[in-house]
């Protein structure tokens, strides 16, 4: 239905498109979308890099302009708390916010309204800002002729939903900066993504665009507007699908996993690692979808499907682990590798792609109990706590790419903080330089070489990105050395390099709070704080992990979901706002807000937190599904649909860069159904059988863009779901062990439970939820010792008392 409806309108809009534009190129940041690429009349989106080397030589100079500190120009963007907004402050373009007072100026003067989209640390909005948005005769073109508006993707990203969808419709494909143009009353009427300023080698440029678009709102404006009310029409048909059914069919209930794991195997790069060619993106749904099938396999006793699968998955890890998409002397992953083989990436750092890496890292070490797996997560988690926590306790969204090569200089550019010459590094670490250079493959005329993907344009010529390519043993056996000595002067190296780095110019930090991206590492930060500890006692790690203990990890956890309570959470309406800068941001919470946080309570409870995330995690289910279900066509929309302006109500399925709301609130229901009892356990599963049923021909015929909710299908059709509940006094450090001993073993089917009977709060809690842990409690209570049970199928185990009992139950 979603597919027959994108294709339909992709082959009906373009008949309306205007023909004077046909030869106007369109250029995509590559993303990774599901769907087919759909026919069209224009030529193809460029992708980065542009295939001449001096369009790119080009670009890459204006976009390392320093902005202009004379501040000659002020629009309205400067009373924004939006990063990126801001960063448009004092472009000479007469930009508004998104708001009621742009569209009554385009009403007004009967003018279309050019859309950018973007962030604050997108290297391309960058790009086109300083070729176009800073030019005085681009600022006087959109200024004479349109509405020009500016929009934060990760403040509003209910706005870039509508108009990513209708670019991707048309073209295939999107990506930031989106650039849309719209009628008065919001409809689009075409769009691309990044534009370059001038013409060029035959294709017109942003102003050849401009004045292209104002010529055909004056001749052919009937026809473009009805084309836009049409797009939007057939969108909101195909993006808003109701069930057929109250429930998954069995088959696909039972095989969704297998047969999304089938579709990525076929993806499989068996050189390098991961799913897909490049660009190769560190997608963890897919790494999550495929341990979870690991897991189906060996249950059933198919041992050596099951370690094909594993085997796949570790050395994906593996191979992220040791590209240049890590940063390995400062901790945590770059958005994306350009080539196949994970080296050379676009250097910013999402905080989505930290919390769900992380979470991933450490499933492969509880699989393996291989330290490598616990030393990335580590590294991760220590990362985000240096550089990336306010003071207050939320957790900042993303670093930029670009950066100064060193103070004074006039351009910025890619990668800059993160890239070392030969020379550098001789000067730095001396004796020790060689070891280096050689198990980083650091080279005297640059190490970009691995791809021709890597670096076409020689922007790193004489520079080097660190990549591991050789075996750790291998190596120290190589410069007579331990392992351990062998690492411990890496580890040396890393941290003198740190120290010089921290001397350069830093990326811009993008210092924006966001309550689902949180929700992501408050789920990261609590499952490390118990998993850790299974880690052998003697394991030492170098720098850039710190050796922060794991129970710090949960005070992190727990400090953010406090700010977001204490800042972004109205205890009376019980409504969260989507994100903090300066104060709450006008826009409301989105489906990803709640579900993302839920996940993310569930895991602070499961792991240790008190009995207060789990009230509030249940508080916020009932919100969600206040604003977003739709309790008539079942799955939830993506938001309230109290804002007119947003023309779109979305129910969302993809598993991309994040996960989909509808995919990850599934799980939730899930979880929460086996934690109370009841008719509030049946309406959960009620809810999440329908929220499948929407998404039944997705997962049919496409599941391979739907991961997670692959995952949430084969969850709901399990005839029980684990239940570990432990039973004793939270200050006893036995519980610490017999949580940390519960969640050594991998089973994502598999609930936490902890009760202290001598705690009233609790004891009433679960009196209302669910009277069969209490009574559980009650018969097991002992002052001594901590109780665990584990139940499944209606009965529970004999009790046992003691960690390593526990983990051989489990084990079983």
């Amino acid at each position: 239905m979603l597919m027959k409806s994108l294709h339909l309108l992709s082959s009906t809009i373009l008949l309306h498109r205007f023909a004077s534009l046909s030869s106007l190129p369109r250029r995509r940041i590559i993303v990774r979308i599901p769907n087919p690429s759909f026919s069209s009349p224009f030529p193809p989106i460029l992708s980065r890099p542009i295939s001449s080397g001096k369009v790119l030589a080009m670009a890459e100079e204006s976009s390392s302009s320093t902005p202009s500190t004379s501040q000659k120009h002020t629009n309205r963007l400067a009373a924004e708390h939006s990063p990126y907004l801001l960063q448009h402050a004092h472009n000479p373009v007469d930009w508004y916010p998104w708001g009621e007072d742009a569209f009554e100026e385009a009403r007004k003067r009967d003018v279309p309204i050019f859309l950018s989209i973007g962030y604050s640390t997108c290297h391309w909005c960058h790009v086109m800002e300083v070729e176009s948005f800073e030019d005085e005769e681009v600022a006087k073109l959109l200024n004479d002729s349109f509405v020009s508006i500016k929009v934060d993707r990760e403040e509003r990203p209910d706005v870039d939903k509508v108009y990513m969808s209708f670019v991707q419709a048309l073209y295939g494909g999107g990506g930031w900066p989106l650039s849309v143009f719209l009628s008065p009353d919001l409809k689009p009427l075409m769009g691309g993504t990044y534009f370059p300023p001038n013409d060029n080698y035959g294709r017109p440029g942003f102003k050849t665009l401009l004045k292209k678009v104002k010529d055909a709102w004056d001749s052919k404006r009937d026809t473009l507007v009805k084309s836009g009310t049409y797009a939007i029409e057939e969108l909101t048909k195909a993006l808003s699908a109701s069930a057929g059914a109250d429930k998954l069919s069995d088959g696909i209930s039972r095989e969704a996993v297998s047969i999304c794991a089938k579709q990525l195997s076929r993806s499989y790069d068996s050189e390098f690692g991961g799913f897909g060619s490049a660009p190769k993106f560190p997608r963890p749904v897919e790494i999550q979808l495929m341990l979870y099938y690991f897991k189906k396999l060996k249950e059933s006793g198919k041992t050596s499907e099951a370690d094909e699968e594993q085997s796949m998955v570790l050395f994906s890890l593996q191979g992220m682990a040791n590209g240049g998409m890590h940063d390995h002397i400062g901790g945590g992953f770059h958005r994306y590798s350009v080539d196949e083989c994970w080296h050379v990436p676009h250097f910013e750092k999402m905080l989505y792609d930290q919390g769900q890496l992380a979470n991933v890292y450490l499933d492969g070490f509880i699989i393996t109990k291989d330290v490598i797996y616990s030393y990335v997560a580590k590294d991760i988690l220590d990362y985000l706590r240096r550089d990336m926590i306010a003071p207050e306790g939320g957790i900042f969204s993303a670093e930029d790419a670009d950066s100064f090569e060193f103070e004074g200089a006039k351009r910025k550019k890619e990668g800059a903080f993160y890239i070392w010459s030969s020379d550098e590094i001789d000067e730095v670490l001396g004796e020790n330089a060689d070891l280096f250079k050689e198990h980083y493959y650091v080279k005297k005329s640059g190490n970009c070489d691995l791809s021709s993907r890597s670096d076409p344009h020689n922007e790193f010529a004489g520079k080097n990105v660190l990549i591991e390519r050789n075996e750790m043993s291998a190596m120290a056996s190589k410069f007579s050395l331990s392992v351990e000595k062998y690492q411990e002067i890496l580890g040396e190296c890393r941290k003198k390099l740190f120290d010089v780095r921290l001397n350069r110019p830093k990326p811009h930090l993008d210092d924006k709070i966001i309550v689902s991206w949180n929700g992501l590492v408050i789920s990261s930060f609590a499952r490390a704080s118990k998993m850790l500890k299974a880690e052998p006692e003697s394991t030492k790690y170098c720098f850039p992990v710190v050796n922060s203990q794991p129970e710090e990890y949960i005070e992190v956890a727990e400090k953010a979901a406090l700010f977001i309570r204490g800042n972004l959470y109205d205890e009376q309406s019980r409504r969260l706002q989507h994100s903090y800068r300066q104060g709450p941001s006008k826009a409301p919470a989105f489906l990803d807000d709640y579900a993302f946080l839920i996940a993310g309570l569930l895991d602070l409870y499961e792991n240790g937190g008190g009995i207060e995330w789990l009230k509030w995690a249940i508080k916020l289910q009932e919100t969600q599904d206040e604003l977003y279900l739709d309790r008539e066509g079942g799955a939830y929309f993506n938001t309230e649909g109290q804002d007119s302006s947003v023309l779109l109500r979305v129910k969302e399925d993809h598993d991309g860069a994040e996960p989909s709301g509808n995919s990850v609130s599934a799980i939730n229901l899930v979880r929460l159904a086996s934690i109370v009892t009841g008719e509030k356990a049946d309406s959960y599963l009620n809810t999440a059988h329908r929220l499948l049923a929407v998404f039944e021909l997705r997962l049919r015929e496409m599941a391979v863009a739907v991961p997670l909710m692959c995952c949430a299908a084969d969850m709901i059709s399990v005839p029980s779901r684990k239940q570990v509940v432990l039973v004793g006094s939270k200050s006893s450090p036995e519980l610490n062990n017999m949580l940390s001993a519960a969640h050594s073993v991998y089973d994502p089917n598999k609930t936490v439970i902890h009760i202290d009977p001598s705690n009233s709060d609790e004891m009433e809690f679960w009196e209302e939820y669910n009277s069969n842990v209490a009574e559980m409690a009650k018969k097991n209570r002992n002052s001594e010792k901590v109780v665990a049970l584990v139940c499944q199928h209606f009965t529970c185990s004999p009790p046992v008392f003691d960690s390593s009992s526990l983990t051989r139950l489990l084990s079983k």
